[in-house]
């Protein structure tokens, strides 16, 4: 994850705008897999448990050009109850997330207009924009108060077809992530998982099962709302 702003200027405990990826490949024997790595021990956030790639906003996302925008309705959902323009800036958060955390590439050829921000400089020497037509918004969960981090987190599902780069070489990763490793569906319980990482593995993998074609925006969208005192289960029609 990358800070544009000075550590010290952050207020971590602050509920901020995040964005995870669940990339799953439907290719092997075992069923459904989907990309999965360790944060370290030391991590203020979910030490030591098994997460997707993903993390906050950085304020200069919603500036960068895309290849591919994200869908009318996906773009609608995101907007509930937040910034009419936050739906952009997050898929493309997500775009830069899966690059740094796991050196995979969600993009399409093209030229940069200006001269890539530095977080963006490796992504922008491969050649390619990021591409947010491919990610399709499935899930919604505020972190609840009292914690060390608090996200307002958009989960976003993508398949491995639409990776521009070998879905098996994870040498440009940054070591935010360790034991990256595509995980069957069937055995991601068995990790050290956080417990909205759970919810949200049943609801993709449920959606995954009634999808037999190419991957799509769900019926709607689930949202755990912890945002008051009290948890609220919400749909995103």
């Amino acid at each position: 994850m990358t800070e544009q702003t000075p550590p010290a200027a952050i207020d971590k405990t602050a509920l901020r705008h995040a964005a995870t990826v669940l990339v799953v490949r439907r290719d092997g024997t075992q069923g459904p897999a989907v990309l999965m790595g360790m944060r370290g021990a030391g991590a203020a956030f979910m030490p030591s448990k098994y997460v997707f790639p993903g993390g906050a906003l950085d304020a200069g996302d919603g500036a960068i050009a895309q290849a591919t925008p994200l869908s009318a309705i996906c773009t609608r959902r995101l907007a509930f109850e937040a910034p009419a323009d936050v739906g952009p800036a997050l898929a493309t958060a997500a775009v830069r997330e899966l690059w740094e955390e796991t050196g995979l590439l969600l993009g399409a050829p093209g030229a940069w207009p200006d001269t890539p921000p530095e977080d963006w400089a490796g992504f922008a020497a491969t050649g390619h924009l990021p591409a947010a037509a491919p990610l399709h918004f499935v899930f919604r969960a505020i972190t609840p108060p009292g914690r060390p981090r608090r996200f307002d987190a958009r989960f976003f599902l993508t398949d491995v077809a639409d990776l521009a780069s070998d879905p098996d070489d994870f040498s440009r990763a940054c070591d935010e992530l360790s034991h990256l490793h595509w995980v069957p569906m069937a055995e991601a319980r068995a990790l050290n998982l956080p417990f909205i990482t759970e919810v949200v593995l049943a609801e993709v993998q449920a959606l995954l099962e009634a999808t037999e074609g190419p991957l799509g925006p769900p019926e709607s969208v689930p949202f755990f709302d912890n945002s008051g005192p009290r948890s609220i289960f919400r749909r995103i029609a």
